[in-house]
């Protein structure tokens, strides 16, 4: 006797059962992509001007690092 993992495994297994789940969701996940569509934009134009401010923070650092080794004292 097959238990339950094995039945929904070979349940999901027929390309005709995949193709009506597809069916389904299809209209769901594509209201939930409308709804988060402008949210993903804002996020990943987020993280570019985050990368470009670390960028900028990490070369004014190295700037300064190299201005105060070559302006200090005790060379």
């Amino acid at each position: 006797m097959k238990n339950l993992k094995d039945t929904c495994i070979n349940f999901f297994h027929h390309e005709d059962t995949k193709n009506n789940i597809k069916e389904i969701f299809t209209p769901f996940v594509d209201i939930v992509y409308n709804e988060l569509y402008i949210y993903l934009w804002i996020f990943c134009f987020f993280n570019i001007i985050l990368f470009g401010l670390i960028v900028a923070n990490i070369y004014l650092a190295v700037k300064l690092f190299k201005y105060i080794l070559n302006n200090s004292p005790y060379n």
